[in-house]
């Protein structure tokens, strides 16, 4: 997916307008549907702002990284976990891999 096909489909889910994001953005609606269909590109500064906007990184926005799901809550709490001295840290992954390993055997035997 494009930059342009990113912010549609982030907007679109989020049952934005263009001029709601525009204004979240501080640009114009005319101005979005340019981004949008590709035909400019916002400088770094706007770039951050859309994507701060709709909840995602800019990696994601850019194609950097095809996982929204690595949305800004998600992030928060991995840099609060970082934060955290050693052997907590390792705990918290402990019990993060044992309830993905769960997960999945979940689905494997659906």
């Amino acid at each position: 997916m494009t930059f342009g096909e990113r912010i549609i489909s982030l907007r679109k889910k989020l049952k934005w307008s263009q001029d709601e994001l525009a204004k979240k953005v501080g640009t114009s609606a005319p101005i979005i549907g340019r981004y949008e269909r590709n035909e400019i590109k916002p400088s770094i500064e706007t770039a951050k702002n859309i994507a701060d906007s709709l909840g995602v990184t800019l990696d994601y926005l850019l194609g950097g990284s095809n996982s929204a799901v690595l949305d800004k809550s998600l992030l928060k709490r991995l840099e609060d976990i970082e934060r955290l001295n050693q052997d907590d840290k390792d705990k918290i992954y402990y019990f993060i891999d044992m309830a993905v390993r769960d997960a999945k055997a979940k689905q494997a035997y659906k």
